[in-house]
């Protein structure tokens, strides 16, 4: 279970809390070899030795310096533009986006790869500012056990959470310090609209809806279906919760003990993207190149459990046998997130934080 801890909060972006690492710019060894710093959220955690390849081909050395979580590192990455601490960053998803090219952040490149992309994956960034490097969904996630056990059914809409049967059940990660948990928020936003979303979210706070800083804490402690064994049985998640439940699982099992509400998912995606001012841009292009590409795409599923960006990456049949994929997850366009992001995150704490 370990490793699934580690792993799944990536689509997310997610504990809020967590320590922030040092970080350092690229470097050139004595023997005249490039180090390229790749900044990343805590929760990106490839297979070891993943970008051996890339530097047996390149002679590019890849150091991995991890600074929170995604909001977190968005917010560095936001204060150093212009003078980065690394040179290329990874987790920056559609509902961050928008501040990041705000402050200017990326230096633009189209890698070769998006040839092989979902023209969707590429909507929101027409000048090619960062590249999408995978996708997934944040949602409602339950735990079976619970429902069945006090033959309640489980809550399948959004509009179904407010419900006095669910009363106290549900807990979420902060929409002002997780991803998912802003993505949450967005989802609330799409479904019941920009006049309409206020009041669906007095109504969970006084159906006792639990916020928590982030991810990890709402996942791993408060909720009843992971290992943390905690007292809700609700959870804001992601669509590829249940399977690494069951890949991680110990003693193992062949049923997933948590299921997602396909209605309640929002989109995700998420980027990789050069930083404006680094001073190996050439390599830069390089390593976003090899992260877009089938060595490094096919790695993803199961060490991030997200879907990659590239068309052609092989899906393992232990990931696709229990994720879900809904067919019209939630979406909002990406100028709306940056026109009003600041302003309903206000609304959204005055509600929820008071």
């Amino acid at each position: 279970m370990k490793k699934y801890l580690i792993a799944l909060g990536t689509l997310a972006i997610l504990a809020s809390g967590c320590s922030s690492s040092q970080t350092t710019s690229s470097t050139k060894s004595t023997d005249g070899q490039i180090t390229l710093t790749l900044l990343a959220h805590d929760s990106f955690t490839p297979s070891p030795g993943i970008f051996d390849a890339f530097t047996a081909a390149t002679g590019i050395a890849v150091e991995v310096v991890q600074g929170g979580d995604a909001g977190q590192l968005v917010t560095k990455a936001v204060l150093t533009s212009g003078n980065p601490e690394g040179d290329v960053l990874w987790g920056v998803d559609n509902t961050l986006l928008s501040r990041a090219l705000e402050a200017n952040v990326f230096s633009a490149y189209e890698t070769p790869n998006t040839a092989s992309m979902d023209a969707a994956l590429l909507h929101d960034i027409p000048g090619h500012e960062v590249t999408p490097v995978d996708s997934g969904d944040v949602c409602i996630n339950y735990d079976i056990a619970w429902f069945t056990s006090h033959n309640i059914a489980p809550p399948l809409t959004l509009d179904a959470l407010t419900n006095k049967q669910y009363a106290n059940l549900l807990v979420v990660p902060s929409a002002l310090s997780s991803s998912p948990g802003l993505a949450f928020l967005m989802a609330t936003i799409a479904e019941f609209g920009t006049d309409g979303w206020q009041s669906y979210w007095k109504s969970l706070r006084d159906n006792g809806v639990m916020v928590v800083d982030g991810w990890t804490q709402a996942y791993n402690t408060e909720f009843s279906g992971a290992a943390g064994k905690g007292d809700r049985p609700i959870v804001v998640s992601y669509s590829s919760s249940p399977p690494a439940e069951v890949i991680f699982a110990d003693p193992p099992v062949d049923v997933a003990p948590t299921a997602v509400a396909s209605l309640t998912c929002f989109e995700q995606i998420e980027y990789a993207g050069i930083l404006r001012g680094t001073q190996h841009e050439a390599e830069a292009k390089l390593l976003i190149d090899y992260l877009t590409d089938l060595t490094f795409q096919n790695d993803l599923p199961l060490t991030q459990f997200v879907f990659p960006a590239h068309n052609g990456a092989i899906l393992p049949d232990a990931f696709t046998k229990y994720a879900l994929r809904p067919e019209n997850p939630l979406r909002l366009e990406a100028n709306v997130i940056a026109t009003n992001r600041t302003s309903w995150l206000d609304e959204w704490s005055a509600i929820v934080l008071k």
